[in-house]
């Protein structure tokens, strides 16, 4: 296996990694909890599901071919926490997830060092793909910490209890 076949494996199984740790801290909500927000300055696990979503169809549909940054995308729209149900959520969620996946498993080794744009910013495809799994693992983080908040004492651990190691 080469390096560039090794990354491309790791950074698949990474994301569908963060993908999984999302989906386990929102299953232990109730369809009230995923649209809570702590204040008006606060988002919501469906706007944070929104944003995701709406960034991933963003960047990574014509991945190649255009900016990441679509003209039609409307960014604002994404901080509106007007999801309605559970199904309304994940139906969002795996939209994005299925965009990103399928051209995040369609580049080969010989993509990663081709230039794409972004916000007008040219880019590696490695590096994209890295910008990518630091916005993915930061927005994944705060859905489990919301999701653990609202669970509090039920929140059931999603690695390693304390004190099991």
């Amino acid at each position: 296996m080469t390096v560039g076949q090794e990354y491309l494996k790791v950074v698949r199984e990474r994301f569908l990694d963060i993908k999984k740790t999302a989906e386990r801290a929102m299953e232990q909500l109730s369809d009230k909890d995923l649209f809570y927000c702590f204040h008006e300055e606060s988002n919501s696990i469906g706007v944070i599901v929104k944003h995701m979503s709406g960034n991933m169809i963003s960047r990574w549909t014509d991945f190649f071919a255009s900016d990441g940054e679509k003209p039609n995308r409307n960014r604002d729209d994404e901080f509106l926490n007007d999801l309605k149900s559970r199904e309304e959520l994940i139906a969002c969620w795996e939209k994005g997830w299925q965009t990103f996946l399928k051209t995040l498993y369609e580049i080969g080794e010989r993509d990663l060092l081709k230039t794409v744009t972004i916000r007008n910013e040219p880019l590696s495809v490695i590096e994209a793909i890295e910008r990518q799994m630091y916005h993915y693992s930061y927005h994944v983080g705060q859905i489990v910490y919301i999701a653990k908040q609202i669970k509090s004492t039920d929140w059931k651990t999603l690695t390693i209890p304390r004190k099991k190691q």
